[in-house]
């Protein structure tokens, strides 16, 4: 075998996934009861039940997204998705900062979201107040499991993301429905009231307003539907079923979360307020209120499985980020990040490197709690951000005519819908990153812009040590159009 046989061969994952695999994969990632539990309180705190009303803005904003990114998998059906989408329409300068932010926002929410399965996790071991170490514990306790998880092969990182669907069903609609059915006590007028404890400003609509605000909160629910592309090389006939993942995820996922908060909605007494527990914990409060104590032990497990597997999601995205950019020789120690495992074809150090961050992450939670806030506040204005590079040049490839669709397009629609699309997301970064005064903490109020200006500075100086060695190599983007056009 000749040499470039072998260094091809030891870069070709293994194509265990099927369609239903991506769904469940990118499913998984969103997850309905990490989107809903993440965000639900703060939402409603802030605007009110008429905050439901943002999930429909955000989503069909997102669904415009979605549209491109089914489009772009479908000509770049390759590990690394907003990475090597942008390589393709604007080089690969432009394609390392994407690549950069989005490693950043995977790993800091794969730290947040253990933390979150932590939480859960404590109250299953009947820790009903649980120090912030001990949730770190716990939180490195399932960042390990997790990576070895990830370690062990793709076969059980897809059972696990099976069975996250399977609490999904269970513990969103599942739930919604057994509400709806038996302890509904509003009207559906309640969604027309702005109502809530925390006055942010005057003016529910204006740009310092309740209802921006929620849609800040609401934005982090419905992301992940990109994911599926993140893994595009491990799926079999990427082309045709990675479209479909993408588009099917969001879609679901948008269903399941807005009929669980409407039910939640629906099934909140007048009195809620003085419930025990209400104003940390609304969902929790008013399912034990609504189907009693005997439901807590259940919920709080559901609610561990779809965070850890949001977490295994996570993990895997970040690590094959990081290892579709070592590929292309465009990160320090390339060569040891571009090695697959020779068994199950697996990028073994892009995982560990995860878990290492992931690590430091727990430990900056406990000792210097500003800067993981600041962190934690950069993810959600961190997938936007990303998300700006790789539609943005469609944009312009399309009115430029130099864009080549794949096997899903939408023809003539592409460019309009790919104007709509930048639209939405300038708008929601910039609803993100504006600087409210929440934190009483300038640095915090500003935290979206001063955590991209952070890893900005980083990824430059990066950036230019590796420069001329990315420019120089033949990327992965260069391989499949020169494939294509033969």
């Amino acid at each position: 075998m000749s040499n470039s046989s072998a260094t091809t061969q030891s870069q070709t994952l293994k194509r265990d996934f099927s369609f239903g695999s991506a769904f469940a994969f990118a499913f998984a990632f969103i997850s309905p009861i990490v989107a809903l539990y993440g965000i639900y309180g703060l939402a409603i705190s802030t605007a009110g039940p008429s905050f439901w009303w943002g999930f429909l803005i955000v989503f069909g904003g997102q669904l415009l997204v979605a549209l491109v990114f089914a489009m772009l998998v479908s000509r770049w059906p390759l590990e690394g998705s907003i990475y090597q989408w942008t390589a393709g329409l604007a080089g690969r300068g432009t394609a390392w900062f994407a690549g950069w932010v989005y490693i950043w926002t995977l790993i800091i929410a794969m730290a947040t979201v253990a933390l979150g399965a932590a939480g859960f996790i404590a109250n299953l071991l009947g820790m009903t107040e649980p120090s912030g170490t001990d949730k770190a514990l716990i939180a490195f306790v399932v960042l390990v499991v997790g990576t070895v998880i990830n370690l062990a092969g793709r076969g059980i990182l897809k059972g696990f993301m099976y069975a996250s669907i399977v609490a999904e069903v269970i513990g969103s609609i599942g739930l919604g429905i057994w509400l709806l059915a038996t302890s509904r006590v509003q009207d559906f007028s309640v969604l027309f009231d702005g109502g809530a404890s925390i006055d942010v400003a005057d003016g529910y609509f204006s740009l310092t307003g309740s209802f921006l605000v929620a849609m800040v909160f609401i934005g982090f629910s419905f992301v992940g539907f990109e994911s599926a592309g993140s893994i595009a090389e491990e799926v079999r006939e990427p082309k045709k079923n990675l479209p479909k993942a993408v588009l099917f995820s969001i879609t679901f996922i948008a269903i399941v979360v807005m009929f669980s908060s409407l039910a939640i909605i629906l099934a909140t007494p007048t009195n809620a307020a003085d419930l025990p527990g209400y104003d940390v914990d609304p969902v929790y409060t008013v399912l034990t209120a609504a189907l009693g104590q005997g439901v807590a032990l259940p919920v709080q497990a559901l609610f561990a499985i779809g965070f850890i597997a949001s977490f295994l999601a996570l993990q895997t995205s970040a690590s094959r980020m990081i290892w579709a950019l070592a590929r292309d020789n465009a990160l320090p120690f390339s060569a040891s990040l571009a090695k697959l495992s020779k068994n199950q074809r697996q990028p073994v150090v892009p995982i560990l490197i995860t878990t290492v961050i992931g690590t430091a992450l727990f430990l900056l939670s406990n000792v210097a709690t500003d800067l993981y806030i600041l962190m934690v506040n950069f993810t959600s204005g961190g997938f936007y951000l990303s998300f700006l590079f790789p539609v943005l040049a469609f944009v312009i490839a399309v009115f430029g005519g130099k864009w080549k669709s794949g096997p899903f397009s939408l023809g003539k629609a592409s460019g309009f819908v790919g104007v709509l699309a930048l639209v939405w997301i300038i708008f929601e970064l910039l609803n993100i990153a504006w600087p409210r005064p929440f934190w009483g903490n300038p640095w915090l109020d500003w935290s979206v812009v001063v955590g991209a200006v952070g890893i900005g500075i980083v990824g430059v100086i990066i950036y230019l040590s590796r420069r001329s060695r990315i420019l120089s190599a033949k990327s992965a983007v260069d391989k499949l159009d020169a494939a294509d056009s033969k």
